[in-house]
């Protein structure tokens, strides 16, 4: 073995895949949001929801009809809240901190 030869672990390496695919990064908290926001809304096939990194924080971005919003809102923003401390919960399962932003 020469000083030039392949060292798994290896510092000086290339990782195959550096950046972690968006919908990796909070599975569980993923999947509570989109079905959460799916049950609240009137027309569930306009909900998306997108997956970035931002300041050490997985932020879900929380899409939906227009119609729907006040729902997904609620009174006072009651109902938000409550689907930002149910994700917030399943993100924590996945080991991350999430915040959940609603699109306009």
């Amino acid at each position: 073995m020469s000083a030039f030869d392949y060292v798994e672990g290896d510092v000086n390496t290339l990782d195959e895949s550096p950046v972690a695919e968006s919908r990796d990064l909070a599975p569980t908290a993923q999947a509570a949001l989109t079905y959460l926001a799916r049950a609240l809304a009137d027309s569930p096939d306009a909900v998306s929801v997108d997956v970035s990194e931002r300041g050490g924080k997985v932020v879900l971005s929380l899409s939906v009809d227009k119609d729907d919003m006040g729902r997904l809102i609620g009174r006072r923003g009651r109902t938000a809240q409550a689907l930002r401390s149910l994700v917030a919960a399943a993100g924590a399962r996945d080991g991350v901190t999430t915040s959940v932003d609603i699109l306009d």
